[in-house]
């Protein structure tokens, strides 16, 4: 599977109304910041970043970036504050087949490619699968034909009664790992679709894992207890319990809306049965 463009956009809510003024004031109140505390690491005045909230001030397009970046705003977010002022916005959204992303495009191929065994995926803001490679796969085999369809969700891919869900061993504790993610990112974002996706996701009951399965995530045999590091993924495959731990990895100070958004998550291998396992595929 290679990076295609993304199919879902979202945009950004304007939970204040009434132009730049309420839209600061939500982000300051959201990062639980005084007004002084803003002003002083922004090189500004308590009574101009006041002003500025209230709508007595109009911010220079300079403010308006200088407070964004002191409230780590998202870039998407940042140009709506730019429009909200009357300004253009500064950061562009370049559709992920563009040419002008090539270099970005294969680098991102060569990354997956190289994690295998292991599986990992580029992801957008709103879960949608843009590229994955051979070890997502591996792991997909077996799931319905409607839920493989584009756009590939990962939340509904691994949530989904008919999806991952059944063969999780320890579900429970994943879902709620990724509810509580997905909170976490609508908290930031407040995306309309993300909410409605956690909306859905959320409402799928819980299952239970069945079949019989030969336990690999102990060292030494199966009666040895491994003692994680951080919360893995336990999931079956063909009649194994493999262990994976979770990393996302996010691109350092980007430049375009599309790039901001996209996250790399990786699967590393929780025990060294998991990894043994993995290597024998391609072995």
């Amino acid at each position: 599977m290679t990076v295609a463009a993304i199919g879902t956009q979202y945009a950004p809510a304007n939970p204040g109304g009434g132009g730049v003024g309420p839209l600061l004031r939500a982000w300051r109140e959201r990062r639980r910041m005084s007004q002084l505390e803003l002003a002083l690491r922004a090189d500004s005045s308590a009574r101009h970043v006041s002003f500025v909230e209230t709508g007595r001030s109009r911010p220079s397009e300079d403010m308006v970036l200088r407070l964004a970046e002191q409230l780590d705003v998202p870039v998407r977010e940042r140009n709506a504050l730019l429009l909200a002022a009357g300004y253009a916005p500064r950061y562009p959204q370049t559709p992920l087949d563009d040419p002008a992303l090539d270099a970005l495009r294969s680098g991102l191929e060569r990354l997956l490619q190289g994690y295998e065994p292991y599986p990992a995926l580029v992801m957008d803001a709103r879960y949608d699968v843009v590229a994955a490679n051979r070890g997502i796969t591996m792991l997909l085999e077996g799931v319905p034909r409607s839920l493989l369809e584009p756009p590939l969700n990962a939340m509904r891919l691994t949530l989904h009664p008919q999806g991952l869900a059944p063969r999780i061993r320890n579900l429970r504790e994943w879902r709620g790992h990724l509810l509580a993610q997905m909170e976490r990112q609508i908290a930031l974002y407040r995306s309309n679709p993300l909410r409605e996706l956690y909306e859905e996701v959320a409402a799928y009951p819980v299952v239970a894992g069945t079949g019989t399965v030969t336990d690999t995530g102990a060292v030494g045999g199966p009666g040895e207890v491994v003692p994680y590091f951080a919360l893995p993924m336990r999931i079956e495959h063909s009649g194994r319990i493999l262990s994976f731990i979770s990393t996302v990895a996010t691109f350092n100070t980007p430049m375009d809306v599309t790039v901001a958004e996209l996250a790399v998550e990786t699967f590393l291998p929780a025990d060294p049965a998991t990894a043994k396992y993995l290597q024998g595929l391609v072995g």
